[in-house]
């Protein structure tokens, strides 16, 4: 296995567009592969462009007909048929939007593929992670689905055990759906709780179709509120151990960074540190269990100058082998590219200033008036005996 990562990346992601209104902007893609090189990381890595997914790809998880109503809507927006959720307030139809989905697609399937042959051992797609479209209609700004996409490739190359991780502060709906049959693939998620947050789904009590995917889906839904040292406990309480019993051939991850306490469209207090924590330990699980084989995507985030572009430089310097310290003072060439583009002043250091996070080990002891704990072990009695484990 190639001891370098691979960058996927080609300036036409930025094309995913739903206009100036839509708070998924695609200026926080171009700031983040500004912050990349202005680290000078993108010396650190393989940048690679891939093809964009076909057709025949894209049915590996998308129905037919579906794919043709997202090519008729690129054509004409005006045409947009809102029974497959095109045309909506949160996935407005726009010209070119097949291209655009099927590119960000490519990139992901593109990471597996290069990490299942071995020519990586890590991959990033901070373009990817849209995670909410179904096999027939988009969903919550998302059109294609590439992780689960990547996923699909993934078995479809002869992979047995996939394990997909996902910490956006939205329910990972559609890779869950996706695999909701298939024993092959275990997939997590730690989200705000499906009463208070899109797309309401993602309930403990998830845990996959009766009989062989039963225990292939596991779900933490969180307090609004939850800050750093619940969050990575939450995470730490569940994922590793699940890991280490399911023990993935790959591990894909989905890193959105609406979790973020500046994040305008969820209730979740986490910083940038927490973050980069959870970032590293991905990492470190790809490499206890997964031989090291990482596809890391990205996701959510709509504050899209001050968190978006520091929180996925750290998610590329950390596959790089090549992480950002924390405290490290911003390159002023990117703050020049935050104004020019934005006319905003951008932040000044990689830190919101809780490095190190520390949080409490849910081997030292639960508290079961504790309202993160309750929801840690709503999970825990849901998931793991499915999958042998002790509650």
């Amino acid at each position: 296995m190639s001891g370098r990562a691979l960058l996927m990346w080609d300036e036409a992601v930025t094309g995913y567009d739903f206009g100036p209104e839509h708070p998924m902007d695609p200026v926080r893609l171009a700031l983040t592969m500004g912050l990349v090189r202005a680290y000078g990381l993108d010396r650190r890595v393989d940048v690679m462009a891939a093809k964009p997914a076909g057709v025949s790809t894209l049915r590996l998880v998308h129905r037919e007909d579906y794919v043709a109503a997202v090519r008729a809507a690129s054509a004409d927006p005006k045409a947009a048929d809102q029974a497959y959720g095109l045309g909506t307030v949160d996935d407005p139809a726009f010209a070119g939007m097949h291209e655009a989905s099927a590119l960000i697609a490519g990139q992901s399937v593109g990471a597996a593929e290069a990490v299942w042959r071995g020519d990586a051992g890590h991959a990033v797609n901070f373009a990817g992670g849209l995670h909410h479209a179904m096999p027939g209609s988009a969903s919550g700004f998302c059109i294609y689905n590439d992780a689960s996409l990547a996923i699909a490739r993934l078995l479809e190359l002869g992979a047995e055990r996939v394990a997909y991780v996902d910490v956006d502060v939205h329910h990972g709906d559609g890779v869950q759906a996706a695999f909701w049959e298939d024993p092959r693939v275990l997939t997590i998620s730690l989200h705000e709780h499906p009463r208070n947050l899109f797309p309401q789904t993602g309930w403990p009590e998830e845990t996959g179709a009766p009989g062989a995917g039963e225990g292939g889906a596991v779900n933490v839904a969180l307090p609004p509120g939850t800050g750093d040292e619940g969050w990575l406990r939450a995470f730490h309480a569940v994922v590793p151990e699940l890991l280490a019993e399911f023990r993935p051939q790959v591990l894909v991850t989905q890193h959105g960074a609406d979790t973020h306490f500046e994040d305008p469209l969820a209730h979740l207090a986490v910083s940038l540190d927490a973050q980069r924590a959870v970032q590293e330990a991905c990492h470190d699980l790809a490499h206890a269990y997964a031989d090291g084989r990482w596809v890391a995507l990205g996701g959510g985030g709509y504050a899209v100058v001050d968190v978006v572009p520091r929180s996925w430089t750290h998610l590329v310097g950390i596959a790089a082998h090549a992480p950002v310290e924390p405290e490290s003072v911003i390159p002023q060439e990117w703050k020049d590219l935050v104004y020019a583009r934005t006319r905003q002043l951008g932040p000044g250091r990689m830190t919101d200033g809780r490095w190190p996070v520390q949080w409490r080990d849910w081997s030292e002891g639960y508290d079961p008036a504790d309202r993160l704990d309750q929801a840690v072990l709503a999970t825990r009695r849901a998931a793991f005996p499915l999958r042998g484990l002790l509650a």
